[in-house]
């Protein structure tokens, strides 16, 4: 058990990062954060800052010998620098799971081997090979890089009029995955938090709602999702979790599809689509994932509110603060980022209804 009083490391800087620190801090924890950025939201709420890039072995070297457990809140880390702190400090998750998780190849043949149902797909790694997948899965589809793409970044859609020379151009050329469209009433995700004992729990699944390849909205209960989905989904997140030997919170993205849940990808660490916990649920999975690499028992994950609906201010929605904090319902969290760009994630806001 690393005890209240130790120093929790963590990968990278971001709002996630951020929320990790605050809900450490409420434990008795201190938060030293790792991250190459010059502006660092988690920073500002944490008790120290390493600023260097992930690859650099003796910043890390540094690191391991200032703290007593190690996460990560990012999932573009280099697994090599992972391997590298598990050799010398606990660190949760480790290098396996963020190795599959980075490729979406990887992660899709890891899931299908336990047994799990993904849309279909084939690897591209040139210009025939997308136009063998194409023509063998059909249109309309997605062609994603293997790596480093998210909130809809490193994807083009194919429909049968798209240019396959300019979307493989569009791509980068780089080696991707190409995925049959299917046709689904509703996205949900899976959040469970695991311990090392392999003891785990599961919140209440959130139907999310996207716009432009960027989480917009998460409501829970998911209504428009059957509760055989859920139940099934959770039951592949625990085989998954189970067979990585997670420890800390991992989230799981599925379509609801006549047939059953889809998967779609899943993230090494606590989500935009579980924001929602920290006060509509009795444990965040903030404060579940710091309890789960820590060693300490999980918490209780059931609702604190009759249903619960949560918002991405992206852009400039964030400059509806005033409006937002005169609504006495509304939760607001803003992530001190000093710049507003398009497609920016800013803040978020939580309803709970009675």
């Amino acid at each position: 058990m690393i005890a209240p009083g130790s120093t929790i490391g963590i990968l990278g800087g971001g709002q996630l990062g951020r929320m990790l620190a605050m809900a450490a801090a409420s434990m008795g924890y201190r938060v030293h954060i790792f991250a190459p950025e010059a502006e660092l939201p988690a920073g500002d709420v944490s008790a120290a800052v390493t600023r260097a890039a992930y690859t650099d072995h003796a910043a890390l070297e540094a690191f391991t010998a200032a703290v007593d457990v190690v996460t990560l809140e990012f999932e573009n880390v280099d697994a090599a620098s992972l391997e590298f702190l598990e050799s010398r400090v606990p660190t949760r998750p480790g290098a396996r799971a963020l190795r599959i998780a980075q490729d979406r190849l990887a992660e899709k043949d890891f899931f299908t081997g336990l047994g799990g149902r993904a849309a279909p797909y084939r690897a591209v790694s040139s210009r025939a090979e997308l136009e063998a997948a194409v023509r063998e899965i059909g249109t309309p589809g997605i062609l994603k890089t293997r790596r480093f793409g998210y909130d809809g970044k490193g994807q083009v859609r194919i429909h049968a009029d798209t240019s396959l020379d300019a979307a493989w151009t569009d791509i980068g050329e780089n080696p991707s995955v190409y995925e049959g469209f299917v046709s689904f009433d509703a996205e949900f995700s899976i959040l469970l938090a695991r311990a090392e004992d392999g003891s785990s729990v599961v919140y209440p699944a959130p139907r999310n709602t996207h716009e432009d390849g960027i989480l917009a909205l998460s409501e829970v209960p998911a209504r428009a999702v059957p509760a055989a989905h859920i139940e099934e989904a959770a039951a592949m997140a625990r085989k998954v979790a189970d067979a990585l030997s997670y420890v800390g919170l991992i989230t799981l993205e599925f379509f609801a599809c006549a047939d059953g849940p889809v998967f779609n990808e899943m993230a090494p660490r606590v989500h935009n689509s579980g924001h929602w916990t920290i006060e509509g649920a009795h444990t965040s999975q903030f404060e579940n994932h710091i309890r789960a690499i820590c060693g300490l028992p999980l918490g209780e994950t059931g609702l604190s509110a009759r249903a619960v609906r949560m918002k991405n201010l992206i852009g400039e929605d964030a400059n509806d603060w005033a409006a937002i904090l005169a609504d006495p319902r509304a939760h607001l969290h803003l992530y001190g980022k000093s710049e507003v760009k398009p497609g920016r994630k800013m803040g978020h806001v939580t309803w709970l209804e009675d």
